[in-house]
């Protein structure tokens, strides 16, 4: 053999071995994580943000160990180019290889929404706000927005009463119109077919049935209660009574302080049900299962009143001379003392 060509076998033999030595170290670098706490770090992909940007900030908060490897990693891989933009938690127990699929599969960071039973659309949006996850100001204009309404299937002015009560989780810069479309259909998967049937056989719409429901949630906390409150309701809408239902007056008072005064109850409002006969347009806030199935269901009684008796539960009366009594022993008496 030739001088030139051993040499070039040489030179091959080396260059072999220097790749499988290159190999061997980024198989290395790609299954061993860059240390061991287990502490999440949030990392913000912005749309547009380059890979290499991103991986000096890996480097820097100590999720992966060479700026270098991990990026000939992705290369090699091809997932350089399909960086997802998104909140990711990453932390420095994870593999290189555990990082690149998280930050390439979209698997952001997903914030926790809690919406309570009672909920009104307000207090829904000043959440979100909180939270940072989308703009208030556009989701109360949506959640207003009669096509939007109607594209979600409900005929109605106001989506107040269908954003269920529910956890969600959402990720951060997810659009008011999600939230909105995500919490609609929750609502509609929890409202059966067999509930729809029992409205049409009290005559009642299924957006009176959530008025209604929406009243019942926020006259009580006490759960055992809510039948009976709705029997209330049921009975004096039979004997075409008013409602006088005092949450009804606080939904139309703007940065309400908490005290209900006489002047509210005799202010005129789309939603008083002191001076307006029957339910109110639409509900007054977002009410849950258990209210729901409360106004299609209202225990059997007489009721046509009740008075708070100040340790959340209530007190039932079938006459207003007795509704009078209770009154003065649980409400005008205590004031007294």
């Amino acid at each position: 053999m030739k001088v030139a060509q051993r040499v070039t076998l040489m030179l091959l033999v080396l260059l072999i071995a220097g790749a499988a030595g290159v190999w061997i170290d980024l198989q290395y670098f790609a299954r061993r994580p860059a240390g061991q706490d287990d502490t999440p770090v949030v990392i913000a992909v912005a749309s547009g943000q380059s890979f290499d940007e991103v991986t000096h900030e890996l480097v820097r908060r100590h999720i992966v160990s060479s700026e270098q490897r991990f990026r000939f990693l992705a290369r090699l891989r091809g997932e350089d180019k399909r960086l997802k933009a998104g909140e990711y938690a990453l932390t420095s127990t994870m593999t290189p290889l555990q990082v690149l699929d998280t930050l390439v599969r979209n698997k952001v960071l997903l914030h926790r929404l809690t919406i309570p039973e009672g909920f009104s659309n307000a207090q829904i949006a000043a959440e979100i706000t909180r939270l940072g996850l989308a703009d208030a100001a556009e989701f109360v204009q949506l959640v207003n927005d009669p096509n939007l309404a109607a594209g979600l299937g409900h005929r109605v002015d106001s989506l107040e009463g269908y954003l269920y009560p529910d956890t969600y989780y959402f990720p951060k810069g997810v659009t008011a119109r999600k939230i909105i479309e995500t919490m609609v259909r929750r609502f509609d998967t929890q409202f059966p077919e067999a509930w729809r049937q029992r409205a049409a056989e009290l005559k009642m719409s299924v957006h009176q049935v959530v008025t209604l429901a929406s009243i019942i949630e926020k006259e009580t906390g006490a759960p055992q209660e809510r039948p009976l409150i709705s029997s209330v309701f049921h009975n004096r809408m039979k004997k075409k009574m008013r409602l006088e239902s005092d949450p009804t007056v606080i939904y139309g008072i703007k940065d309400f302080d908490g005290n209900l005064t006489r002047k509210h109850l005799i202010t005129p409002a789309p939603h008083n049900t002191y001076l307006i006969a029957g339910l109110p347009p639409g509900p007054i806030a977002n009410p849950g299962h258990a209210a729901i199935e409360a106004a299609l269901f209202p225990a059997q009684s007489d009721f046509l009143y009740f008075v708070s008796k100040q340790d959340g539960t209530h007190a039932f009366s079938k006459s207003y001379r007795a509704h009078r009594a209770a009154v003065h022993k649980y409400q005008l008496s205590r004031q007294g003392n």
